[in-house]
């Protein structure tokens, strides 16, 4: 049998379970234990939550690296390649490891039909197990108690916040959301979570099952000053713990904040220097993601975010309030037809100058007619395009270099952004 390359591995894992979303562990789990993919790692760190996600695994692993630990960071979605969604050492994984283990889990699965995410999960795992890691960080695809990543029983949950989004799967109500976040937890670990008011049923999930639950505001908390910040916090016996001086980092604080947690709750110590290496080294593509390109003579700031519900669209909205520029700010917006548009307008509205509105390159798209309508309905400054190379255009077309391009709206919007910007290089 002739070899599948990546792509045509990923074009098959498409079409290979009738539905893209099929909550559920019995089948993973099935095919998990023919694979013999029983823990990723020694320690393992599990992280879930409306927003921030991304951001936190990065912050955790840029802490454990900093220690000479070897780390894996399993993530989802991906931007431009999907070698993004598995990280070994702060080095995505080849195309010939993933076809690899593509090829275990498919021998192992046999008549049991998975999904695209079920197995990516698995063969993560199956890669993550060859690699001899330290520590483990595995992002929760969607929700937590029926998500193919909640196989593992972590060391570490962390929930980074309870918000409203996929409510055909985790339901409409924080409550609801918070209850299926919550299914990671596990008896007597500790189970970390940023939300400083989290809904009831959380708290009492963490009772039911035994979880040690330490959260932001109670047990641990960062306070921000200018360009510093102060962390205090609990290590893995209870004890406080603090750093100050902390240089602001350039992803959110609050997730640095969980991330700091999520550490010591592992056993490890670390001082303020060496933490702030390592925090200011985090970086995560699309996400607060400020760049520079050169348009047709002029240097240009570009500031992407995959903020795509009210959640992140308001932690956005704060963060353009804290960080103001000279010019103008220039809005390139795409997103998909399942999201909240009039939440996510009604923070950002204000904080835009001129937009320019597209359509994504998939079928689940709001187009570009309505994006334009929503925002012309409200006062604001729109211009309707093909598509978000087309947006970057008209908006560099009328930028100074004292503006800003603001792109954002969905992982979507930033990867055909990230695309647009090496093609001009």
């Amino acid at each position: 049998m002739t070899a599948r390359s990546l792509d045509a591995w990923l074009a098959y894992l498409e079409r290979l379970h009738p539905v893209a979303i099929d909550m559920g562990l019995d089948r993973v789990r099935l095919v998990a234990e023919r694979l013999g993919a029983s823990r990723p790692a020694p320690r393992v760190v599990t992280v879930t939550g409306t927003n921030g996600k991304g951001s936190t695994c990065s912050f955790l692993a840029a802490l454990l690296t900093s220690q000479g630990l070897k780390v894996g960071v399993y993530s989802s979605p991906h931007l431009l390649r999907y070698n993004e969604r598995v990280v070994i050492d702060g080095q995505p994984v080849s195309d010939d490891a993933l076809c690899q283990a593509f090829e275990a889990v498919e021998r192992a699965r046999g008549e049991v039909s998975l999904t695209y995410f079920e197995m990516g999960t698995l063969a993560a795992f199956w890669l993550f197990e060859r690699a001899a890691l330290d520590v483990a960080v595995l992002e929760v695809g969607l929700g937590g108690r029926l998500d193919a990543v909640n196989l593992i029983d972590a060391d570490v949950a962390v929930v980074t916040n309870i918000g409203l989004d996929h409510a055909e799967w985790l339901g409409d109500t924080r409550e609801s959301v918070a209850r299926e976040k919550a299914g990671i937890f596990r008896p007597g670990r500790p189970a970390i979570c940023g939300d400083r008011m989290p809904p009831a049923t959380l708290v009492e999930a963490a009772c039911e099952v035994g979880a040690t639950l330490l959260q932001r505001g109670a047990d641990f908390d960062c306070c921000v000053s200018q360009d510093t910040w102060h962390w205090h916090g609990l290590d893995a016996q209870g004890a406080a713990v603090e750093l100050a001086g902390l240089r602001l980092p350039s992803l959110p604080v609050e997730n640095a904040a969980l991330a700091l947690q999520a550490f010591f709750s592992l056993g490890f110590d670390i001082g303020a220097i060496p933490a702030n290496a390592a925090l200011s080294a985090a970086r995560m593509t699309g996400r607060l993601d400020r760049r520079v390109v050169t348009w047709r003579g002029k240097r240009l700031q570009v500031l992407l975010d995959v903020g795509h519900n009210p959640h992140a669209a308001e932690f956005l909205a704060r963060e353009l309030t804290r960080r103001p520029v000279s010019g103008r700010r220039l809005g390139v917006f795409g997103l998909l037809a399942d999201k909240d548009l009039s939440g996510i307008l009604d923070a950002l509205l204000g904080h835009v100058d001129a937009w320019a509105v597209a359509p994504l390159p998939t079928p689940r798209t709001r187009s570009s007619e309505q994006l334009q309508q929503a925002l012309a309905q409200r006062g604001a400054l729109v211009e309707a395009c093909g598509s978000i190379g087309q947006a970057l255009e008209q908006q560099c077309e009328q930028a100074t270099e004292d503006d800003e391009l603001l792109v954002f709206g969905s992982f979507y919007c930033v990867a055909e952004g990230l695309d647009w910007m090496q093609r001009l290089t």
